[in-house]
């Protein structure tokens, strides 16, 4: 079992906090993603369970084994730099074999293992190359079988995507969750990219400031953010400030009208009402009755191939940014800057979030 085990662990760098009593439990053959903005501590979190960061305070265990006070090289984990960390003057096949031989491992079994991790990232004829003769992706299997060939009990991958253009990055996150899966290894991936960690994780841990901000599935931090900063992360442009009606069932906004609500749970004091792009339709005569709408004007309208942007001015003060389907893919005639228009949407659209 490897089942990891994060109990109030902080990390302090005099008087700045890098990450706040942090506890997590990471089952066995979970992948973790931890995510958030530069600067939240998502990194020094992946460091401390690694070993490369002493903790401040708080217990790290793996297994049930107690990690804490551990050097990187007892903790049995397999890492993946944001920059390979490849050896340049070494072939492709000493540098996967590099852990092995610290580990004493027999020239046989070592090769037999090197083989074998090469052929599983898909890199077996190039064992003999210079890692200056592969391409970024190619690089970045290196170092994934590198992690491997040890056989960890963890493996850590720290922003390993970063530095691929966007096909390879789609090409290598399927690879990893892949690798992954059929490895049944419990995993800890960081990343800034909320694209990256819904489409790999079985959790997202929002980390904002040295704190947890949200743990769930993916669906679930997606679709129902808690707080404005978690839904503004996770690609939400429109949070409108406002208060929930004693009733529960409208939001009064801070800059305008009040909107009907449904199915929102009840928030006391300031609260946002957040609305993706996509929840927003856009007409110019009066909506049908029932739906809640704003009236403004089109400020600016940008292609986005399969949707059209526009970013609206309403009447009311707020700015909303509203998403449509494409003409050309059966979505209505473009609206030019300065067209008068409704914004409206449904009631139980949208999430009313907390402030903090």
């Amino acid at each position: 079992m490897s089942e990891v085990v994060l109990q109030d662990v902080a990390k302090h760098y005099g008087d700045a906090v890098a990450v706040r009593n942090m506890t997590l439990r990471i089952a066995d053959g979970e992948l973790v993603a931890l995510l958030g903005p530069s600067g939240c501590g998502k990194t020094t979190t992946l460091r401390m369970i690694a070993g490369f960061v002493d903790a401040t305070s708080g217990r790290i265990s793996v297994g049930g084994r107690d990690v804490t006070g551990l050097p990187p090289n007892r903790r049995n984990m397999g890492m993946v730099f944001q920059n390979y960390a490849l050896f340049p003057h070494m072939t492709v096949a000493q540098n996967v074999a590099f852990g092995l031989e610290m580990r004493k491992v027999s020239r046989a079994d070592a090769g037999k293992r090197v083989r074998e991790a090469l052929a599983r990232v898909r890199l077996g004829q190039y064992g003999d190359r210079l890692p200056k003769q592969l391409s970024g992706g190619q690089q970045q299997r290196v170092a994934l079988a590198r992690a491997l060939v040890i056989e960890p009990d963890v493996l850590l991958l720290d922003e390993p995507l970063s530095n691929l253009d966007a096909a390879l990055r789609h090409e290598m996150k399927i690879e990893i969750r892949q690798l992954q899966q059929s490895l049944g290894l419990t995993t800890v991936f960081v990343t800034h990219d909320q694209d990256e960690a819904m489409s790999t994780a079985d959790r997202m841990v929002l980390m904002y400031q040295g704190g947890v901000e949200q743990i769930g599935p993916p669906a679930e931090v997606f679709g129902r953010p808690r707080t404005a900063f978690a839904a503004g992360f996770l690609g939400i442009p429109n949070l409108l400030a406002g208060r929930m009606t004693p009733d529960r069932a409208g939001f009064a906004f801070e800059a305008g009208p009040t909107v009907r609500l449904q199915g929102q749970p009840p928030i006391a004091g300031r609260a946002f009402l957040a609305l993706r792009p996509e929840e927003i339709s856009l007409s110019t005569e009066p909506p049908a009755t029932g739906r809640n709408a704003l009236a403004g004007r089109v400020e600016i309208m940008t292609y986005h191939g399969s949707a059209v942007e526009y970013q609206l001015r309403t009447d009311a003060g707020p700015m909303l940014s509203a998403r449509l389907r494409a003409p050309g893919l059966g979505g209505q005639p473009v609206l030019p800057g300065g067209t008068a228009v409704w914004a409206h949407w449904a009631p139980e659209a949208g999430v009313l979030v907390n402030e903090h």
